[in-house]
């Protein structure tokens, strides 16, 4: 059976290639729902003008078919509100950043 957390599992495959983090660490994936074999995935980009989007979007999608075989159906919403703040990225992300710990 396929569950929200087995979603976000199948996308931490999913690599941002300007900045080299999956993009469930860098807070990119706002929710996912799973109904059945259908699964629904909000997520945004680190800018509203982002060139990446639908890549990001088609690769989000895949991941989840690549990964998760009883997937009949993907949906990704791309939004830009909220818009995407660095205090989304998990812990792991900062410290790949080098950033320390999040504040």
């Amino acid at each position: 059976m396929t569950t929200p957390a087995a979603v976000l599992d199948a996308l931490r495959r999913v690599i941002d290639p300007e900045i080299g983090i999956n993009v469930v660490d860098l807070g990119l994936v706002y929710a996912t729902d799973v109904q059945g074999g259908h699964v629904r995935v909000t997520m945004t980009t680190t800018a509203p003008s982002c060139p990446l989007g639908e890549t990001l979007s088609r690769e989000a999608a895949a991941a989840i078919r690549r990964y998760l075989p009883g997937v009949t159906s993907v949906s990704v919403d791309l939004v830009s509100e909220p818009p995407w703040q660095p205090s989304m990225m998990s812990e792991s992300a900062h410290a790949q950043l080098g950033w320390g710990p999040r504040r």
